[in-house]
């Protein structure tokens, strides 16, 4: 485990009073989600989310796949099982919906008279959320690739928005429709299925029964008693050609369920949620060729131009020491004099380069810290603070490294923060604390600064909320008059 590790013994207290400060700055992946909508018409991404859509309506199903592979084998391999469970799963979905939404329709038409009944209709019109939702879950015990959700993420949005986003979008009405009218039919067939397969089951079985039950009477057809075992025999024989038959049905009616779920469940390419989606992803791909390019410069940097002025810094020593060799040897005193304006020239011209080496070191530490690639996150901000002008108290206890963007955003937040605190707060302590929560990386930085800090007056945080939105994380910065100054980050740790 690879921790920097010390106390910060007013970091909860910190956290909890930034949570609840007055000036707050939140930046997630709903705030993300609307910029990139409204950028939409310039990127030119729906073009490719139109082909996703189609190439996902026009992918072929994996049940008729393994069907046209093994159509003699298909009944009694495994894909079959997962048909019927798919659909007894199914006809068990559908039937505790309608019976609920029977109810919520007939309760909030009698109630819609004294106005108690609009909320249960509502309700009624919101009911394909839940129930796509289940679906999809479902497909996946017929489908390797899951249906995608066709909404838009609104983290941290409330009530209220949540509710009139879902009302304004398609996919909501498409699950609704899917819900009152495309899953009954599909309900019923799945029932009916169900009873063939229970129905050939028993009849598989009808000598073991009749033997069981002996002496007592057994009709497998009404008012034609079977005297015994053997004479079962041809019911068993009906009942596994009913099977046979049945796992060939089943299979073709779950490939119908797919294909309705696939066109009324996915998302669509004229979905806003659909190009945020695509449009959120080229933003990540972006992203990376932007943190690949920056590790491109920073090595250039590194074993380029900073050699070379560790050379010249070498050279020019060598030159100041063959000077003062010469003004040691003896000479005349012009000689002299010309030699020692001449070593004060290349010891001014040493001094020059040196700085300009360690300017361009913070420079190339700046871009992307070699510490932070080889020993992780924990050991780049403990170093960090080991520089910083003002005394940092660091409290990061990880459980090993973190996926390398979680790790290169946490890291840049972190070095953000504590540079606004040494130029603009005039804090006299920071503290760093950081653990992983439910697979979360909860970061919070905070400052004893004069605080009223405007995150958005500068271009470092609305930069660094960006890539946080990209990794579907949270930023929030709450500053009030006073102080003190907190930065909170959250990320998930997983892709």
């Amino acid at each position: 485990m690879g921790t920097g590790r010390a106390t910060a013994e007013d970091t909860g207290a910190g956290a909890t009073g930034a949570v609840g400060a007055a000036s707050s700055f939140l930046s997630s992946a709903e705030v993300a989600a609307d910029s990139v909508v409204e950028a939409a018409s310039v990127v030119g991404a729906a073009g490719g989310v139109r082909a996703a859509g189609a190439a996902d309506r026009s992918a072929e199903v994996a049940v008729l796949a393994a069907l046209r592979a093994r159509p003699l084998r298909f009944p009694f391999t495994r894909d079959s099982l997962c048909c019927w469970a798919y659909l007894a799963g199914g006809a068990v979905l559908g039937l505790l919906t309608a019976v609920l939404l029977l109810a919520l329709t007939a309760l909030g038409l009698g109630l819609s008279v004294v106005g108690v009944g609009l909320p249960l209709l509502l309700a009624v019109a919101l009911s394909g959320l839940p129930v796509g939702a289940l679906e999809r879950r479902l497909l996946r015990l017929v489908e390797p690739a899951p249906v995608p959700d066709p909404h838009r993420a609104l983290p941290g949005a409330g009530r209220p928005a949540r509710l009139r986003t879902r009302l304004r979008e398609r996919a909501t009405w498409r699950e609704l429709a899917h819900t009152l009218l495309v899953a009954p039919p599909l309900t019923a067939a799945g029932l009916g299925l169900t009873a063939l397969l229970l129905f050939s089951a028993t009849l598989v079985v009808s000598p073991v029964v009749v033997q069981v039950l002996a002496p007592e009477t057994v009709m497998l057809i009404p008012g034609h008693a079977v005297p015994g075992p053997l004479h079962a025999l041809p019911f068993t024989a009906v009942g596994l050609a009913g099977l046979y038959l049945g796992g060939h049905a089943g299979a073709l009616l779950t490939t119908a369920h797919v294909r309705l779920a696939r066109l009324l469940l996915g998302p669509r390419e004229e979905d806003p949620g659909g190009q945020v989606l695509e449009l959120t992803r080229s933003r990540a791909r972006l992203a990376d060729a932007f943190e690949a390019e920056r590790r491109r410069i920073e090595r250039d940097l590194h074993d380029g131009a900073q050699q070379q002025l560790v050379a010249l810094s070498m050279t020019l020593g060598l030159a100041a020491y063959e000077l003062r060799e010469r003004a040691g040897a003896g000479a005349g005193e012009a000689g002299a004099g010309a030699e020692a304006g001449a070593l004060a020239l290349v010891d001014r011209a040493r001094g020059e380069a040196r700085q300009a080496l360690e300017q361009l070191r913070g420079l190339v530490r700046g871009i992307h810290p070699q510490v932070l690639t080889d020993h992780g996150l924990a050991a780049a901000v403990a170093e960090v603070a080991l520089r910083h002008p003002v005394p940092v108290e660091v409290d990061l206890d990880l459980p090993g490294r973190l996926p390398g963007p979680v790790e290169t955003t946490a890291y840049f937040t972190v070095t953000e923060a504590l540079t606004n605190a040494a130029k603009h707060s005039g804090a006299t302590a920071v503290t760093v604390h950081g653990r992983v929560v439910d697979g979360r990386l909860v970061l919070q930085v905070t400052d004893d600064g004069c605080g009223g800090a405007d995150p958005a007056a500068g271009a470092g945080l609305q930069g660094l909320a960006d890539r946080v939105a990209i990794l579907r994380g949270r930023l929030m910065v709450t500053s009030p008059t006073g102080g003190p100054t907190g930065l909170r980050l959250e990320v998930p740790c997983s892709g």
